[in-house]
């Protein structure tokens, strides 16, 4: 599959949901795509923040009043996260 399927997918899948839809190149980069890249990129986020919820790095709190939740350091793994991240940054400067 060459790179630019997923972008011409992402086009019709657009044009299908909106078939009086007509916009440049510009446009459609800037707002038929970025509302399926933004989807794309909150889920990605919420897969991350469960695994690191999941590993004790965050903490998940109730936002009362817009029942979202909130997510925080978890300070106890302050350490470990710091840790964490000094590894990483070592390692990709390795490659």
């Amino acid at each position: 599959m060459c790179h630019e399927e997923p972008i011409a997918l992402s086009i019709l899948r657009y044009l299908d949901a909106n078939p009086e839809a007509r916009d440049t190149a510009e446009g459609i980069a800037q707002w038929w795509l970025r509302k399926e890249w933004i989807e794309r990129k909150v889920e990605d986020v919420q897969n991350a923040i469960q695994s690191l919820t999941s590993r004790g790095f965050i903490l998940e709190e109730p936002n009362t009043g817009v029942g979202n939740m909130l997510y925080r350091l978890n300070p106890y793994q302050r350490d470990t996260v710091r840790t964490l991240l000094k590894n990483t940054e070592q390692s990709d400067g390795n490659d």
